[in-house]
């Protein structure tokens, strides 16, 4: 099996994954993967990920434009502007995941920070999250402003719409997803109550032990 087509399957594996576990619905979320020759490839629009065909995944240029397959997720341009300010990103998971899409929702959020460092492995694999502001979807702007956070963040929350997450590999970028989720999640669950997060030194620890 080629490395192309051994990275379709996992693309194809990773979204039933997501889909079967109540991560995604519908047509919702999309995700992408580098290729050795710079371009990428990318699920559908309209796709649903819980039923992905390798062969019908969208093949895109080094420059992001269309090669073929079908027609590519129309939230292209915020992989690409994730892939354009992170030499180390090999792929991108992009989700409507409802916990998640919760937080982006609340008032009185910090927007340079949204969650507080609840537990380790949240500091470890998403560390700071950003909010983006809303824009439309398709809304070119959105890509700017993903852009201007993605040098400095692999996580980032777009307000009432939800989670981008880049990864070395496609496993790091589902791993950090589902740790957002479930920090999420969690947050919500202890709204009104007393929380004991990591401390300063605490979280400074983790990140110089684990970057």
């Amino acid at each position: 099996m080629s490395e192309e087509a051994r990275l379709r399957e996992a693309i194809c594996r990773t979204g039933r994954s997501l889909y079967d576990r109540g991560l995604t619905f519908g047509s919702t979320g999309n995700i992408s993967q580098r290729l050795p020759d710079g371009g990428w490839l990318m699920t559908p629009t309209n796709a649903s990920l819980g039923a992905l065909d390798p062969a019908r995944l969208s093949r895109l240029d080094a420059e992001g434009e269309w090669l073929s397959g079908d027609k590519p997720t129309k939230e292209t341009f915020l992989h690409i502007a994730m892939y354009r300010e992170r030499s180390d990103a090999a792929a991108v998971v992009h989700l409507h995941s409802t916990h998640s899409v919760a937080v982006s929702c609340l008032d009185g959020i910090d927007p340079e920070d949204v969650l507080p460092p609840i537990t380790a492995y949240y500091v470890m694999r998403v560390g700071r999250l950003p909010l983006v502001p809303y824009f439309p979807p398709g809304d070119q702007d959105l890509a700017k402003a993903v852009g201007k956070l993605a040098g400095k963040h692999h996580a980032v929350l777009l307000a009432n719409h939800g989670p981008v997450v880049a990864g070395t590999s496609l496993e790091a970028a589902l791993y950090a997803t589902e740790e957002l989720e479930e920090t999420a999640k969690l947050f919500l669950l202890l709204r009104g109550a007393a929380v004991r997060a990591l401390t300063q030194e605490q979280v400074a620890e983790l990140r110089k032990r684990f970057g």
